[in-house]
């Protein structure tokens, strides 16, 4: 059984950054990985202002109540997954495309969609709270001396590993919630490894 070290994934970046003190994070998987992507996600959002156009376009009620809607597939559906899934809905664009590759961004979407066993919220409330106390966990920022201003300093990595039938890390299937991000705190020398795979796994009476 081989193991894919994250330590050993960004080998070059932490060279770069000289870390002297790490959490080696390891995965057991069933072959040995033959490569890996990295994807270097945006990640400069410092406030909760982009998603202030959710609030004015239709997809929450006055009440902060998420407008339910019909779908052939899923029994229960409302605006706000349709606008965070689906390109032809209209509210698609009420966060621009830009915006969308924020890390921020995805927090949201991971949360709002979550797992296969997920129980919605009626409300917008528990979303936005619980991806901005996450968000604030996750990434670490720093004030400009001069200007005053905060600014990230957390680099943050999509990673997925890939072994002689394909892609074994994080899940072999492709699924929009399954997924695995790096988040790398140059100040402190800390990296977070933040993942889920979707499904429920097996279970056995």
């Amino acid at each position: 059984m081989d193991l894919i070290c994250f330590s050993n994934i960004c080998s070059q970046m932490w060279n770069v950054f000289d870390f002297s003190v790490f959490v080696c994070v390891c995965v057991c998987l069933d072959k040995p990985v033959v490569s890996v992507d990295v994807e270097v996600v945006p990640c400069t959002k410092v406030s909760m202002e982009l998603f202030d156009p959710i609030y004015s376009c239709g997809i929450l009620r006055p009440s902060g109540h998420v407008v339910k809607c019909f779908h052939d597939v899923y029994p229960d559906y409302d605006e706000l997954r349709q606008m965070l899934q689906e390109e032809d809905s209209e509210h698609y664009n009420v966060i621009g495309r830009e915006e969308r590759g924020e890390f921020l961004f995805h927090l949201f979407k991971h949360l709002c969609l979550g797992g296969e066993l997920c129980q919605y919220e009626d409300t917008i409330d528990p979303y936005i709270n619980t991806t901005k106390q996450v968000y604030k966990d996750l990434i670490s920022v720093q004030k400009d001396p001069d200007t005053k201003k905060m600014s990230v300093v957390s680099t943050v990595l999509k990673v997925s590993a890939h072994d002689e039938s394909g892609r074994c890390y994080p899940g072999r299937r492709e699924e929009e919630r399954t997924f695995a991000f790096l988040i790398v705190d140059p100040f402190k020398r800390h990296v977070t490894l933040f993942h889920h795979f979707y499904g429920v796994g097996n279970f056995t009476l």
